[in-house]
């Protein structure tokens, strides 16, 4: 059993910045590949960012290729989403979630344990 609880989220003007942070709780953190989806109003839930159980492989949606950082940091047992030139169409829930391997996926549905979310809000 795994406990995600994000925060950092907030209200940030166009091109600003912000840090997402994800804590986890549980056994064996780093057995678990960790991802970072959103959802805006009206619309489905989407993937954003996923990182491998080590660390060493990330990989991004296109819409915020080379504007997010996924990173983890297993010792802290904390996965964190780094957003640069933030956009209005940022504007959503942020969630993070764990997969039960380490496949790094992008499809929600093989992610196990989400957090609650924390809502992102960029201004024009």
């Amino acid at each position: 059993q795994v406990q995600l609880v994000e925060s950092g989220g907030g209200l940030v003007q166009a091109g600003g910045s912000l840090r997402l942070s994800c804590a986890a709780s549980g056994r064996a953190f780093n057995w678990y590949g960790m991802g970072w989806f959103r959802q805006a109003p009206g619309k489905e839930r989407e993937f954003v960012a996923t990182i491998s159980c080590s660390g060493g492989s990330t990989y991004y949606a296109d819409s915020v290729k080379g504007r997010f950082t996924i990173s983890r940091n297993n010792a802290k047992n904390t996965v964190y989403l780094q957003m640069n030139s933030l956009k209005p169409e940022d504007t959503a829930v942020y969630y993070c979630a764990a997969e039960a391997a380490c496949t790094s996926g992008t499809d929600a549905t093989t992610y196990y344990y989400w957090g609650q979310g924390t809502q992102v809000t960029v201004s024009s």
